[in-house]
Order: C-alpha cells, then structure tokens, then sequence
C-alpha cells in the first residue's frame, strides 16, 4: 500500500539489511541501546521514559573524543525528567549541536530547545518536516568545514497517533482501497482507518529522506559520508489480533525493523539475510568509520572505578 519513492531509490543503491531486529520494540530501550551498544539487560533501560544513566558511554561521546562534531535534532526519549522537560547538557550523552525534546507525540504542534536555552520552542507545522530542513541548514554548513560529524535526524513520527498526518498524504490512502495483511483480523475498519495515517506518516518521512540525500549530493557531502535509515519498532496494526497501535511484542510486524546503509561512492545494492539486532549497530558504524572501538564494558570511568571498588570490598 505505502508509497515511498525515495527509500526505493536508497535501497536500491545500498546495502539492505532484510532481517534487521529492534533489540526491543518500544522508543526508550531501543534508544538507549542503538546509543551504548549495549543490551536492555546491561543498562535497565527496558521501559519507556526512564533516565540513561550518565555513566554509560554513547556513541556521540565516542566520535566526539575521535575528533568529531555533534548533533542532534528531534525525539529524545532518554531523559526520564518528563516528556516536556528540558534536558540539559550534561545529559545529552555528548550531542553538541541540539536542538531536541524528550517526547512530543503532536506533530503538528511539538516543541524542542535549542542549545543553553530553556525556552520552549515549536516546530514550524508538521515537525518532521521542519527538523528535515534543520538538518538540512546543519549539512550545508559542515559542506565547508574541515571536520567530521555525525547528524542524529530522530523523527517521531510514524508512532501513534496516526491522525495527524499531513492531509494530503492522507488523500493518497482512502481507507476503503487499502489491502490488509492476511493475519489481521478484528475491526478491519479501525486498522485501516489507522493504516491510512500511518502510510501518510511513512510518505512524508520519505519525503524527508529524499531531501537529506538531496542536500548530501548539493553540498558533494555523499561522497564521503555514510547513511543510516532505520527505527526503534514497527506497529502490530491487527495483525495476530493485536490492537493496531500496539508494539512491545516479538512479532515481526512490531520487532523487524528496516535497515539501510548507504556506504559513499555505492551506486549497487546488496541484499543481506544475516540478522543484525540494535547493539550491533554502532560496533558497526564505528567499524567503517575507523574510529576505535572502546573496551568493554562501555561506561565511563568513574562508574567502572565504583564497580572495581565494590567488587574489591567484596
């Protein structure tokens, strides 16, 4: 049913990770994991809106101390300091350039802070759109800068609610046209009304997509840089008889998550079966990146010196 043009012309030209598996299917553990490496079980983030603990070593601290530049734009969801607060720099797990929120599930109308500044701000219409051309602004300006970075464009959309996508994107999906999978039973008119949104949300971040890739060739950053298209969880929309805004189980429809990877100068795809899983992700960056790996476990040192204490005491 889902139109997306723009990642059909990435997948094409990239590698595709076709068995790729979210560590955990809800927004914070996924995070939290993709950021450190590391396992639920290994940090205790294993539920929405906890806090990462400071001690854990991320992967914008890790290129930071490698010599690169920092940002962040969007969906946050790590603070644990409640979903409207502002995050300060000590807890942005070493992302300089910010311009970030906790959680905002209103498109439409949701907030960020930029920098120092504890002010709330809004996104201009529908976010994800707005935090595209931001990213935009933020590549054009390292075009000429002698310096690596790493960008984190973290959308939060196409997570429920599914009504606030853009209208005309909803106009390409009348409910009634749209095909369900074969394993989804219940109200088939509630998952299509649900679905109708949600493919509109999947379109506008395509679109989104394409005027990254846009800007990387503009500005001849592409040919030097890497490109990741993932996410945290997909949506059971019926299927198996779960509600359509579900996720949190070890379905496909809610675990199996994309995973592109556009390597710089790569003109053919490859198609690759092996699974890979969240905390196999940023092994991997740091892998094509050159950049060193840290010994584990991945914490800071003063937590690793209170372990040793403790385990010496012992």
């Amino acid at each position: 049913n889902v139109k997306t043009p723009h990642l059909d012309r990435l997948a094409a030209s990239c590698v595709n990770v076709r068995n790729a598996v979210s560590v955990c299917p809800v927004c914070t553990p996924y995070r939290a994991s993709l950021l450190t490496g590391r396992f639920p079980t290994s940090t205790g983030m294993f539920l929405n809106d906890l806090h990462l603990p400071d001690e854990e070593l991320c992967l914008a601290e890790i290129f930071k101390s490698a010599g690169y530049d920092t940002a962040y734009i969007g969906k946050w969801h790590l603070d644990g300091h409640g979903r409207s607060a502002f995050i300060p720099r000590e807890r942005r797990q070493g992302w300089d350039y910010w311009k970030g929120a906790e959680c905002d599930h209103n498109y439409q109308n949701s907030h960020y802070y930029e920098g120092e500044t504890k002010k709330k701000k809004r996104w201009e219409g529908y976010d994800a759109y707005a935090q595209t051309r931001d990213a935009q602004s933020y590549l054009r300006a390292r075009a000429s800068a002698d310096k690596p970075f790493v960008l984190m464009d973290s959308y939060g959309s196409p997570n429920y609610p599914h009504n606030s996508a853009p209208e005309d994107l909803k106009n390409l999906y009348p409910p009634e046209s749209l095909k369900l999978a074969p394993n989804v039973s219940g109200d088939a008119d509630k998952v299509r009304q649900e679905l109708q949104g949600y493919y509109a949300h999947c379109t506008a971040l395509d679109r989104c997509v394409g005027d990254l890739l846009a800007t990387l060739d503009e500005t001849a950053l592409s040919k030097n840089t890497l490109f990741v298209f993932t996410s945290d969880h997909g949506e059971m929309m019926g299927s198996h008889g779960v509600r359509p805004c579900a996720k949190q189980v070890a379905w496909d429809e809610a675990a199996r998550v994309p995973f592109l990877l556009r390597l710089p100068g790569a003109s053919a795809a490859r198609t690759v079966a092996t699974p890979l899983t969240t905390p196999d992700i940023l092994p991997t960056l740091l892998g094509l990146t050159g950049v060193p790996k840290p010994a584990a476990p991945s914490m800071k040192a003063p937590k690793l010196k209170a372990i040793s204490s403790a385990w010496m005491r012992r």
